[in-house]
């Protein structure tokens, strides 16, 4: 699963340095987060540290990227540069 970030982000700045995959950054009016690097932490940590840290609670899982912690293990093995698919 990648998550999301909705409209009731109050732009903090909390997020977005805590991502080990780099996968927040500024969009147009709020953060966003880039599907295709997110692993919720997977392969960093137990449980997705934007998510532990935001105030407002903002960033559900986003529901058009449904992953398994299996799927987010390997995509963390390609982002880090450990596997070739």
């Amino acid at each position: 699963m990648a998550l999301t970030i909705t409209d009731d982000c109050i732009n903090c700045d909390v997020c977005e340095p805590e991502c080990p995959n780099q996968a927040i950054y500024m969009g147009e009016h709020i953060y966003e987060i880039d599907p295709n690097k997110c692993t919720e932490c997977v392969g960093h940590f137990d449980e997705p540290q934007c998510v532990a840290l935001c105030p407002v609670a903002c960033i559900p899982v986003h529901p058009n990227f449904i992953e398994s912690r299996v799927q987010l293990f390997a995509k963390y093995e390609r982002l880090a540069g450990n596997k070739v698919d």
